[in-house]
């Protein structure tokens, strides 16, 4: 999911070695959180849309 993310978002093949030799662990890490708020597969997945709230004048529960 990742790998793929990267690859259409930002071109980064993770299957070239010499690519991942030269960058800095923190190079990778910057794009990976940046999926985060870009609309990602992992973005899906990491941060499911919020609850609908509660429509007014719901129902009580009984006792």
């Amino acid at each position: 999911m990742i790998e793929a993310d990267l690859h259409e978002l930002y071109g980064v093949d993770l299957g070239d070695r010499a690519l991942l030799r030269v960058r800095s662990w923190r190079w990778l890490r910057v794009r990976i959180l940046a999926l985060l708020s870009a609309e990602s597969r992992l973005a899906r997945v990491l941060t499911p849309p919020p609850t609908a709230p509660a429509p007014p004048g719901g129902t009580t529960p009984r006792r």
